[in-house]
């Protein structure tokens, strides 16, 4: 089984639809309305929708992190910054993630982007 994705509103609509193009289950917070989400109410949407999250936003990173230290489940997170990883590195990397892993894999998970 493949990994959902689900996208807060900091991720570049190209990494979006690069990922669709290539058959990736992607959805973004804008699509499901909760782009003025809280991160801690973020996470628990994508965990409760069997997605793992993907940010660029630093504070959902940390947030992710407290649930790891306080063992509170979560779906999983992965991290990239905003600056220091291209588009097409995010794609590659974010589709080799969602077609080579199982959702299971991600429980409590936190990861970052680029795949070393």
């Amino acid at each position: 089984m493949s990994v959902s994705l689900y996208f807060d509103v900091h991720v570049p609509y190209a990494v979006t639809l690069g990922l669709r193009l290539r058959g990736v289950d992607v959805l973004t917070s804008q699509e499901d309305g909760t782009r003025e989400l809280d991160d801690d109410l973020l996470l628990d949407r994508a965990t409760a929708l069997g997605r793992v999250l993907f940010s660029q936003d630093k504070d959902l990173l940390r947030e992710a992190q407290k649930r790891q230290q306080r063992g509170e489940p979560f779906g999983g997170v992965i991290y990239a910054p905003q600056l220091g990883v291209a588009v097409g590195q995010c794609i590659d990397d974010l589709e080799l993630i969602a077609q080579c892993s199982a959702p299971d894999e991600w429980f409590n998970r936190v990861d970052y982007l680029p795949l070393k």
